[in-house]
């Protein structure tokens, strides 16, 4: 939204809320935008009791980040972003896996896991012993509790920052489906994972001044 590459509630909504450190790369912590009217009650239902006391730094590095947010290299990173989302999305879909509502419009994407008789929990699980971090997530109407869920939830934001690309996303999309279809044929976890390892060593994470 804040490159333009996707619609805005603001003009629509009373209230936005939004994290700091996903999509805008900057440390924990949310805000709340909201209309004028509003905002004395929102102050009041925040501070004291849900938000604590103010960290100085904390304050400083989401103001970086918005700044960062604003500027052109920003809006590349996002295209790059969403490129690299639909990249994985439609390689998951060629691979056999389902998606909701059949891809994404973002950054994220929700994999059905039900045509497999696999639950969130144990493809987080497979998947992080192959040495790639989902979330498991729940389904709408899902029968399964939170904690396990019948799907997983993956996003490209954080491999988009390290470097990778659309070939990448393709691989990594094939990569992830074969190690829920073949979950339980130890060879192919065992070539996963050192594929994994070989891509994760030549994209790592990077701090720049």
């Amino acid at each position: 939204m804040a490159t333009g590459l996707h619609p805005s509630p603001l003009p629509v909504a009373d209230a936005v809320t939004l994290s700091t450190f996903k999509t805008l790369r900057g440390p924990r912590g949310g805000i709340v935008l909201c209309k004028a009217e509003h905002a004395e009650r929102i102050d009041l239902g925040l501070f004291p009791g849900v938000q604590g006391s103010i960290h100085l730094h904390a304050v400083a590095a989401k103001a970086l980040a918005l700044h960062e947010a604003a500027q052109p290299a920003f809006a590349d990173y996002q295209r790059r972003t969403l490129a690299n989302a639909r990249t994985l999305a439609a390689t998951l879909q060629q691979q056999g896996l389902r998606l909701i509502a059949g891809g994404t419009d973002t950054h994220l994407m929700l994999v059905d896991l039900r045509p497999l008789d696999l639950d969130g929990r144990s493809a987080e699980q497979v998947l992080e012993a192959a040495g790639m971090y989902v979330n498991r997530n729940g389904l709408p109407f899902d029968e399964r509790p939170p904690h396990i869920g019948s799907g997983i939830r993956i996003g490209t934001p954080s491999a988009t920052s390290r470097g990778l690309g659309e070939a990448e996303m393709a691989e990594l999309g094939r990569l992830i489906a074969d190690t829920l279809l073949c979950r339980a044929e130890p060879q192919v976890l065992a070539r996963v994972r050192g594929r994994v390892a070989e891509l994760a060593a030549a994209f790592p994470a990077r701090v720049e001044s």
